[in-house]
C-alpha cells in the first residue's frame, strides 16, 4: 500500500470491510513505518506566518491545534467513517461526550426531541435533566413501537434519540420504520449503536442520520480507554457537529484513537466470537433462570427483527432474576472467572447490577419504566472459552438456590 492510499476514499471505499478495518485512514510519514504513528503533539509549526493564517482561514490543507485535528485522530476518524458507510465521523474523548454532542450540536432553546426510554442511565440523564435545562422538550417513547414516536411528534420536533439494542434491557428498534418516519417530516434521528458496532448494524443503511459510538466498548474492546465517535454526512460534520466541538473541546487524545486503531484491527473476529459464545451461555442460562432477554434467541420477542437489522447478535445480553436485589449480588459475589463490572465490549466477560451501578442514578419509578428491575443482571460474554463461562455461572447458580 502507498503511503497515502488509505486515505483516498476512492480506493478505500471499494474494499471490504474487513480490509477496511486493517487499512482504512492510514497515512504513512516518510519514515513509510506499517504500523499507524503516533503523533503526540499539541500544536504545529509553520514554515511562515502565511501559511498560519491561510490555514486558519480554511484556505491550506494542514494541521492547526490538536484539539481540531491530530494525524492520528483523523486516521482513526476515516477508519470509522469508512466502517460506518459513512461520509465523515468526528472522534470525541469518550462516548457521553459523542452522545453530549450530537444532540446539543443541533438543538436550542423551543426545540423538541423524542427519546427512547430503555437507555443507558448517562443516556437517559441527557434526555430527562440536561436538555430540559436548555429549554429543550423531551419526550421519552417505547421504542419498540414506531408508532409511539410518530405519536409523540410535535411542530418543534426536531431530533429522534435511541439506541439499539438497548442497554440493558436489551429492546430492539425498527430502524428502517422509524427512520421512515423521521425522514419524512425532516426530523434527524441520532442512533446510539455501541453494543452492535458496524460490524454487525450500519444503522445509516436503514435511514439513520447519524450514528454516535462510545468507542470505549467494542471498537477498544480490551478494556484500556476511554473514546467516543459520531457519523454523519460531511455537511452534517462540518457545519453543524464541528462548530460545537471546535469551542467546547471533547477531544480524542492521540494515544487513546491509536489504541482504538489497533482495537479496530480484530473487532470483526471479535465480536463475532463473542457472539457465538454469548449465544451458547444464553441457551445454558434460558433452562436456569426465569427470564433470558437475548436478541440472538428465538425467545427474544424481537428476535427476528433483531437478526434482519444485525449480522448477529452481539455479546450482551441480560437476565432476570425473581429474587431481587439479593439474589442477583449474591449471584455476583459467587462468580470466579466472570468479573463484576458496569463495563461492556471487553473481551473478557463481565457482569454488572445495573438497578445499583449503570442505571443506579436513575430513579426507581423510571427504572421500572424501562423495564429494569432489581433481579435484572446483565453479562457481557468474552473470549473465553463459552464451557468455562458456563461452568461458572452454573456454580454460581447453584450457591444462590439456582
Amino acid at each position: 500500500m502507498k503511503r497515502k492510499t488509505g486515505q483516498d476514499r476512492t480506493i478505500t471505499s471499494t474494499w471490504k470491510p474487513a480490509t477496511q478495518a486493517i487499512r482504512g485512514g492510514t497515512a504513512r510519514s516518510e519514515y513509510g513505518e506499517t504500523s499507524e504513528a503516533l503523533f503526540l503533539t499539541s500544536g504545529y509549526a509553520y514554515d511562515c506566518a502565511g501559511d498560519a493564517a491561510a490555514r486558519f482561514a480554511g484556505e491550506q490543507v494542514g494541521m492547526t491545534y490538536s484539539r481540531l485535528q491530530n494525524p492520528t485522530v483523523e486516521m482513526l476518524e476515516q477508519r470509522i467513517a469508512l466502517l460506518e458507510g459513512a461520509e465523515a465521523c468526528r472522534s470525541m474523548a469518550t462516548g457521553m461526550a459523542a452522545m453530549t454532542a450530537a444532540l446539543l450540536c443541533q438543538l436550542q432553546q423551543g426545540d423538541h426531541l423524542v427519546g427512547g426510554r430503555a437507555a443507558f442511565g448517562s443516556c437517559r440523564w441527557l434526555t430527562d435533566t440536561l436538555l430540559p435545562k436548555f429549554g429543550i422538550a423531551t419526550t421519552v417513547v417505547d421504542a419498540r413501537d414506531p408508532q409511539a414516536f410518530l405519536d409523540a411528534v410535535r411542530p418543534e420536533t426536531k431530533v429522534f434519540f435511541f439506541e439499539t439494542p438497548a442497554n440493558p434491557t436489551m429492546d430492539v428498534v425498527d430502524l428502517a420504520a422509524v427512520c421512515a418516519i423521521a425522514r419524512e417530516r425532516g426530523i434527524v434521528t441520532v442512533v446510539d449503536n455501541a453494543f452492535a458496532t458496524p460490524a454487525l448494524q450500519r444503522p445509516m443503511e436503514f435511514g439513520a442520520d447519524v450514528v454516535a459510538y462510545s468507542a470505549t466498548k467494542m471498537m477498544d474492546g480490551q478494556g484500556r480507554v476511554l473514546a467516543g465517535a459520531v457519523c454523519g454526512t460531511q455537511d452534517w460534520i462540518d457545519n453543524t457537529l464541528l462548530p460545537f466541538t471546535r469551542n467546547t473541546g471533547p477531544t480524542l487524545s492521540a494515544f487513546n484513537a491509536w489504541v482504538v486503531l489497533k482495537g479496530l484491527e480484530t473487532l470483526d473476529l471479535r465480536i463475532r466470537r463473542q457472539s457465538e459464545n454469548s449465544v451458547k451461555v444464553g441457551t445454558f442460562l434460558e433452562g436456569r433462570v426465569p427470564r433470558v432477554l437475548h436478541p440472538g434467541l428465538a425467545s427474544h420477542p424481537q428476535h427476528e427483527l433483531a437478526m434482519r437489522q444485525m449480522a448477529a447478535a452481539g455479546p450482551i445480553f441480560a437476565f432476570e432474576l425473581d429474587g431481587g436485589r439479593e439474589q442477583a449480588h449474591g449471584l455476583l459475589d459467587a462468580l470466579a472467572l466472570v468479573d463484576i463490572s458496569n463495563n461492556i465490549g471487553d473481551s473478557r466477560s463481565l457482569m454488572t447490577h445495573p438497578a445499583s451501578t449503570t442505571h443506579a442514578s436513575v430513579s426507581v419509578e423510571k427504572r421500572d419504566e424501562m423495564g429494569i428491575d432489581e433481579g435484572m443482571l446483565r453479562l457481557n460474554v468474552g473470549l473465553e472459552d463459552a464451557d468455562d463461562v458456563i461452568a461458572d455461572l452454573d456454580q454460581a447458580l447453584r450457591q444462590v438456590g439456582l
